[in-house]
C-alpha cells in the first residue's frame, strides 16, 4: 500500500473488484483510475473531454453511471467513476494550460513510464488559456462536485473505510 492508501500490491487489472470489493482500497485522487477492472473497462469509453460538447456528454454518462452504482450499493463503481469526474478536470485544465497537454519538457525517462511525476524534468511555461478546454474542465468540476458530496456516496465511501482500511 503506497502512502496515499490505494493498494498497489493488488494487481486490479486481473482481480474483479465488482466481486471482491474487499481488495478495494480508497485512495487519494485519481489513483487506479486506469486500472481497476471491471468499471475501467464499463467508464472509459465514455470519457471524453476535447470539446465542451463532449464533455458535457461524457460528464453527464459518467455521472449517471456513477447514480447507478450507488443505487447498487457498489462503491467501488462509484468511487472509480467520481475518479473519472475529477480525471477528465484535470487533465481538461491540463490541456487549457499546456498545448498538447505537455506540462513538462523532454520525454519522460524509460524506467519512469506509467509512474506519474515530473521524475526531474523541467516544467513547461503555460500558454495563454484554451477556453474550450477551460470549458470542459468547468463542466466536468460541476460534476464531480456532485459525486464527491453526494450523502449516499460519503456514506458508502465511509462504511467502506471503516471496514477494510
Amino acid at each position: 500500500m503506497n502512502a496515499r492508501g490505494f493498494d498497489d500490491s493488488i494487481d486490479v487489472e486481473k482481480e474483479d473488484l465488482r466481486k471482491n470489493p474487499e481488495l478495494y482500497r480508497i485512495g487519494r485522487g485519481e489513483q487506479g483510475v486506469l486500472k481497476v477492472e471491471p468499471y475501467k473497462s464499463e467508464i472509459l469509453p465514455h470519457w471524453k473531454f476535447a470539446t465542451p460538447e463532449d464533455a458535457e456528454r461524457s460528464s453527464s454518462t459518467i455521472l449517471g453511471m456513477f447514480e447507478d452504482y450507488l443505487e447498487q450499493k457498489d462503491i467501488v463503481g462509484a468511487d472509480m467513476a467520481r475518479k473519472f469526474l475529477q480525471m477528465g478536470y484535470t487533465r481538461s485544465r491540463r490541456y487549457a494550460k499546456y498545448p498538447g497537454g505537455k506540462k513538462y519538457k523532454g520525454p519522460v525517462p524509460e524506467d519512469k513510464k506509467g509512474v506519474s511525476g515530473a521524475h526531474g524534468r523541467e516544467q513547461r511555461e503555460p500558454s495563454p488559456e484554451d477556453p474550450e478546454k477551460a470549458e470542459s474542465a468547468r463542466i466536468f468540476k460541476k460534476a464531480w462536485d456532485t459525486a464527491r458530496t453526494n450523502e449516499t456516496y460519503r456514506r458508502l465511501r465511509k462504511a467502506h473505510q471503516e471496514a477494510y482500511g
